[in-house]
């Protein structure tokens, strides 16, 4: 049996948005596939991710300096141990798809802090005389990202910054195998928008069988 991450960063559901829309026919078409699998759904909008602040340094540095959570002060173990919790959930997964939309290039501000979460030395990767090293390397991954215009070629395709981002962390990470699932031009054209959706769809079940 294998553990899904289902990790989603969008405010609306799958009925507004088009890259959740495609992420729950996955979901669903993988849930079909995979009876026996365990799904577990973390809805970035409904987590407290703290950002690396002071209390954080200063918590983490208490920690590598000898002192135990205990002696932690209180903010400190609240953010320190939320960020600790979401690395350990993210570790002890097989499997991961992220599903977002493409804003200003890259993605909602809430993924860049959920990834700043699990960028953690000692658990996902772990640096070595030769440089950092990723721990990953019996897991896979998969984005699944609407964008309104067409990103995946042309003049604009070197602007995307979202995808590119999260395949070097998955690099990053030593995540062997990380794919892409794109529903792109529906507001350059409105016209097909409802079909460019569908097709979408319609490659995500597919997908989601040999996943």
């Amino acid at each position: 049996m294998a553990t899904v991450l289902y990790i989603t960063a969008h405010p609306h559901d799958h009925t507004q948005s088009y890259s959740m829309a495609v992420g729950k026919a996955f979901i669903d078409a993988y849930r079909e596939a995979n009876p026996g699998d365990e799904v577990i759904t973390l809805d970035l909008y409904k987590e407290n991710i703290p950002h690396i602040d002071a209390d954080v340094f200063s918590g983490w540095g208490k920690l590598r300096s000898g002192s135990t959570f205990d002696q932690l002060s209180e903010k400190e173990k609240e953010k320190v141990g939320i960020l600790s919790g979401l690395t350990d959930q993210f570790v002890a997964a097989d499997k991961y798809v992220f599903v977002t939309p493409m804003w200003n290039f890259s993605f909602p501000p809430v993924m860049k802090a959920y990834i700043d979460s699990i960028c953690t030395a000692g658990k996902t990767f772990k640096y070595t005389a030769e440089g950092p090293v990723g721990l990953l390397t019996n897991k896979k991954a998969l984005h699944i990202q609407a964008r309104g215009g067409i990103y995946s070629e042309g003049p604009a395709a070197a602007m995307e910054m979202g995808h590119r981002y999260l395949g070097i962390i998955m690099q990053f990470f030593g995540v062997p195998s990380f794919e892409g699932l794109f529903v792109e031009g529906h507001n350059q054209f409105p016209d097909r928008a409802e079909a460019i959706k569908e097709e979408a769809i319609g490659r995500a079940k597919e997908l989601a069988k040999k996943f």
